[in-house]
């Protein structure tokens, strides 16, 4: 059994410093291993490097709003995590809309800690049940979580842990173009410096390895950006 299924990882984002730290205290009392963030940019940051089992999620927030981050989220990241909304608004249509923006499920403030932690719970165990993707498929090349393993034509790759990492993020989210920045800070978990021939030299590590097998680089140059993964 992975840690998180024993330990479910929590992303909370409340800029108010008491109900986060109410919020923080109660979820660990109860086992989960929990982050804080305190901005719509924070939360977005932690989205981008870690993976979470649910997340807690205010939205009057600085540095992005909670309906913008719900857009990130299930838009640009394209993540499934369950978000349970925290608002002081009740309005039936307020409701219907974050709903229609992928919330799961919606607190209205204030709340009882006991109350929350039961939703919690619900939702923690209901996509618990659901397999996490463990393979990762783009025409003939095969990247494997569960074995840290890439395979092209039944050939394996032999990749270091950083263009394994690159590699994943291309397939994880396909549609995405990733900047230098992008992926120096989500493979190396790292402040990025400026520093481009890192990842152009990683970048083209990776093509030469697949072109030892096919003439599909599989990897494109969106000039000017970054990349992403060949149509």
């Amino acid at each position: 059994m992975s840690d998180a299924v024993r330990n479910p990882r929590i992303l909370i984002i409340e800029d108010d410093e008491h109900i986060n730290q109410i919020l923080y205290d109660g979820l660990v009392r109860e086992g989960f291993v929990c982050t804080q963030a305190y901005s719509g940019s924070e939360g977005k940051m932690n989205t981008a490097r870690s993976e979470y089992q649910l997340i807690l999620l205010d939205l009057m927030l600085p540095g992005g709003s909670g309906e913008e981050f719900m857009s990130y989220l299930r838009t640009e990241l394209k993540s499934a995590v369950p978000v349970i909304i925290l608002s002081a608004k009740d309005q039936l249509d307020h409701k219907l809309n974050l709903f229609s923006l992928g919330a799961d499920d919606y607190v209205t403030k204030p709340f009882e800690l006991q109350e929350l932690l039961a939703r919690v719970n619900v939702h923690i165990k209901r996509n618990a049940k659901a397999m996490p993707i463990e393979q990762y498929k783009h025409k003939e090349l095969l990247l494997d979580c569960s074995t840290y393993s890439v395979r092209l034509k039944d050939n394996e790759l032999s990749l270091t842990r950083q263009e394994f990492r690159i590699l994943e993020l291309l397939l994880k989210y396909p549609e995405r173009v990733f900047t230098k920045q992008d992926l120096y800070e989500l493979a190396w978990d790292e402040v990025y410096l400026g520093e481009d021939k890192t990842i152009t030299v990683h970048i083209s590590n990776i093509r030469n390895k697949i072109k030892a097998y096919t003439r599909d680089s599989y990897i494109d140059t969106v000039w000017g950006i970054g990349f992403r993964l060949s149509k």
